[in-house]
């Protein structure tokens, strides 16, 4: 090559160079942090109303992030709702509409989330993400394959169903590590495996599930909370458990991460008795609103603006959809998603992205709203309040022994209801109107009956894709519509 060449081929490349160090660094994957809470009410929280619990690290994180006042569950009770949150489809098409429970019975004992589900862990880790989870699980536990660790975690500390069920065991992977179970320390512990898998992966992209044991019953804490927050036990537990999401984002700001990690905030359904729904009708198992109706926060600094409020409807499934988003990466397109991306609801007064949100009750669907209007197709149920009967103590059959936790004889009765328990008798095809009669005491269907025949419509347009059982998911026509 002659030296006029060699010049012209040095001078072209040091003209790349230049021009290569002059774009932008590509922005690094962003972080998620998927934190749920177990049973924790829509009521619960001081950013949601609540007049005597305390929990101002999450009203923090409300105030410096979105907070969704329409956010709803799929169903009101919890591995339904989890695999759900993890596969970003109803649980009649991701074939999880019961809990699993060892003590349970035979079925209870085997159910699990079908392995041809695919997991938001299972997209993260395909993606290069350090994935790790910490805490309840829910969705199958008789083999090493249904366990987290087998469906797309690198580690698992936690336990693999509710803490009132026998046996309670820690596990850390597959592997037993604690029984009896000491359930005080328990949200300490959670606590700092969480902050151990963040402190480890810093330096690499990391989705962290994180769904808390509190405050599902049996209700546990620590001695330093224990009697502390002057709101009884329940304010207690709330105070370890916000002191834990405090935790969280202080570690992730210490870090330097707090601009490229997205932190999400919910809760499995409606609250236990103690809790609050904020005024709902219903409490957790109940298709009245105070079973499907949570929580939902999401703070990313520079992405969502501080102190947001978004009352457009939103369900479980977004959260997938959300998560993947901000990450850039795909959902499987071999199936029907359900999850929308709320990333417009958390930064912009965008509608929702649902002409309708549906709901659970046990197997088949029960009930269909949209922003204003609720329908029961089914007659709405609250099955927890023939426990309270007057003069008598009600005795819990998955009640605490007595060892593993601080206070076994300061649980909540059904006398302490946490939701509205009055309005009109349950009946099929009732209408309620949710912006004008939130706790649902009038039924207004013969008043408005081009609503109801809209909201059934729709409602069977779905219906007709449930399947009766969850053994029957793989048989889902992966080409029938999602339900928006």
């Amino acid at each position: 090559m002659s030296g006029a060449r060699i010049n012209a081929a040095l001078t072209l490349a040091l003209l790349l160079v230049g021009w290569a160090s002059t774009l932008p660094a590509a922005e690094p994957r962003p972080n998620i942090i998927l934190i749920l809470a177990d049973d924790l009410g829509y009521g619960d929280l001081g950013c949601y109303g609540h007049p005597k619990f305390k929990t101002p690290h999450l009203d923090r994180m409300a105030a410096e992030g979105a907070r969704l006042t329409q956010f709803n569950a799929p169903a009101a009770f919890c591995a339904p709702t989890r695999a759900a949150l993890l596969t970003g489809r109803y649980p009649f098409r991701c074939g999880m509409t019961a809990n699993p429970a060892p003590d349970g019975g035979l079925f209870a004992d085997v159910v699990s989330l079908p392995a041809t589900e695919v997991t938001l862990a299972q997209l993260f880790k395909q993606a290069g993400y350090a994935t790790g989870m910490v805490g309840k699980w829910h969705l199958g536990h008789k083999t090493p394959a249904q366990m987290p660790t087998g469906r797309g975690f690198d580690e698992y500390l936690g336990i693999l169903y509710s803490n009132d069920m026998r046996p309670v065991q820690l596990m850390d992977g597959t592997n037993v590590v604690e029984y009896p179970l000491v359930q005080a320390t328990l949200t300490r512990r959670y606590t700092e495996r969480a902050l151990s898998f963040i402190e480890r992966n810093r330096t690499k992209p990391f989705f962290l599930y994180f769904p808390q044991v509190m405050p599902h019953k049996p209700l546990a804490t620590t001695e330093k909370f224990y009697k502390q927050s002057g709101a009884g036990l329940y304010g207690d537990v709330l105070a370890d458990l916000d002191q834990s999401v405090g935790d969280l984002l202080a570690k992730v700001k210490a870090l330097g991460l707090d601009e490229r990690t997205l932190v999400l905030f919910t809760s499995d359904n409606g609250p236990w008795f103690g809790g609050s729904t904020g005024g709902l009708r219903g409490m957790k198992g109940s298709t009245y609103e105070g079973g499907f109706r949570v929580p939902c926060l999401a703070r990313w600094p520079g992405k969502i603006p501080a102190g947001h409020v978004s009352h457009a409807p939103a369900v479980m499934m977004d959260l997938f959809a959300t998560a993947l988003r901000a990450a850039n990466l795909a959902p499987p397109a071999d199936r029907v998603i359900d999850g929308r991306d709320l990333l417009p609801l958390f930064t912009s007064a965008a509608p929702s992205p649902h002409e309708a949100i549906l709901g659970h009750q046990g197997v088949p669907l029960a009930t269909i709203r949209d922003a204003r209007w609720k329908l029961h197709v089914l007659q709405p149920r609250d099955p927890f309040l023939n426990l309270d009967k007057s003069g008598q103590r009600w005795v819990d059959p998955r009640g605490p022994d007595g060892v593993t936790i601080l206070a076994p004889h300061e649980q909540y009765q059904p006398s302490d209801h946490p939701g509205v328990r009055t309005g009109v008798a349950s009946a099929a095809m009732q209408l309620f109107d949710l912006q004008a009669d939130p706790a649902e005491q009038q039924n207004v269907a013969a008043q408005h009956p081009d609503v109801v025949a809209r909201l059934k419509a729709r409602f069977d347009e779905v219906n007709r894709l449930a399947l009766p059982a969850p053994t029957q998911k793989a048989k889902t026509n992966v080409s029938n519509p999602p339900a928006k």
